[in-house]
């Protein structure tokens, strides 16, 4: 019986600690002067950390090629 509530804590750690893939949105705000605008970008199945890459990226390429400043936040 011990062996068996081991086995099972064990089990339920593994699965509970472990990071799933969802879907994630990143909302990009931009700045020009007094006009604000807002985009959604869908990042489906994806963990947490590649999702926030992937939003900084979107940040990144707007700050580069458009005017204004651009947050993107998950």
């Amino acid at each position: 019986m011990k062996k068996i509530i081991i086995a099972a804590a064990v089990l339920f750690s593994t699965f509970a600690f472990t990071s799933c893939k969802r879907d994630y949105i990143c909302k990009c705000t931009t700045t020009v002067g007094p006009v604000e605008t807002t985009d959604n970008h869908d990042l489906p199945n994806q963990y947490h950390h590649d999702a926030e890459q992937a939003c900084q990226r979107f940040e990144d390429d707007a700050n580069a090629s458009a005017p204004g400043t651009t947050n993107c936040n998950l």
